[in-house]
């Protein structure tokens, strides 16, 4: 895994079978980031909002949390690598899961009070494992002042906000002890910029794996319920909102809808 030396701001290639605890950043993309291929000029790119970005998660992190290390999908996976970026998105759940704490930047939430549900970091797709696969989230506003962590206020607001179940934000519950249905209705306002992230960015909610094919369209939502049915036996995902097309598989999330845990048919 490729981490962030938060001392140095060297990328470093360390073991996955020995890594030190890390830091995790969640946020939406904004123009100027910074990727792996940039970094190496870092420094010469001070004015990029991308770069204020990191300084800014690396200052919280170091000074309250106190790790070396932290992770950031801007600049720590190759994006130029089809290999790598496979790889990294099959495994994204696991980095926000093994992460000793996840920093939600909120760019676009100025200060406290706020209700955060309303931020673009709640309506995007690929933040849907960033919320819930951490056993630690805390959120911070524009200006990397604490917003709180997923306590019972911010919990049950949340749970209103989103439909996820206060139990899972809370990692008192599972993902994996709901529905298939229940699941897929967590991301059913959720928006991505590329069609196909609609389903890659789901991969880690439902532990299963595929192959990315950037240009297959609707074609690997697809793809990702048949996987899903293959590893499954929960029934489900045949529940759906009828839009006039008959079809044993929806094309999108906001298709599918589920009643609770446990809930089948």
């Amino acid at each position: 895994m490729r981490l962030i030396n938060l001392e140095t701001l060297e990328l470093e290639e360390l073991n996955d079978n020995n890594l030190p605890e890390y830091a995790i950043l969640s946020h939406t993309w904004e123009r100027g980031e910074v990727s792996y291929r940039d970094w190496p000029a870092q420094k010469e790119f001070p004015h990029l909002k991308g770069y204020k970005k990191i300084l800014g998660f690396r200052d919280v992190v170091r000074s309250k949390y106190r790790y070396r290390y932290g992770w950031a999908d801007t600049c720590c996976i190759d994006k130029s690598s089809s290999a790598e970026l496979t790889e990294a998105i099959n495994s994204m759940f696991t980095y926000y899961k093994n992460a000793a704490v996840c920093v939600a930047y909120l760019a676009d939430v100025q200060s406290w009070p706020k209700d955060i549900s309303s931020s673009r970091w709640m309506t995007r797709g690929w933040t849907l494992q960033e919320l819930i696969a951490p056993s630690r989230v805390e959120f911070y506003d524009s200006a990397w002042k604490s917003l709180g962590d997923l306590s019972w206020r911010i919990a049950s607001q949340l749970q209103r906000s989103t439909g996820i179940p206060e139990s899972v934000l809370t990692n008192d519950s599972a993902p994996s002890e709901w529905s298939i249905a229940q699941r897929m209705s967590w991301a059913s306002s959720r928006q991505t910029t590329r069609v196909e992230d609609q389903a890659y960015c789901l991969l880690g909610l439902f532990d299963v794996s595929l192959p990315l094919i950037y240009g297959e369209g609707e074609r690997a939502f697809v793809r990702l319920q048949e996987e899903i049915i293959r590893q499954s036996p929960d029934h489900s995902i045949f529940a759906w909102h009828f839009t006039g097309v008959l079809s044993l598989r929806s094309e999108a999330p906001g298709q599918v809808t589920g009643k609770g845990r446990g809930w089948a048919g």
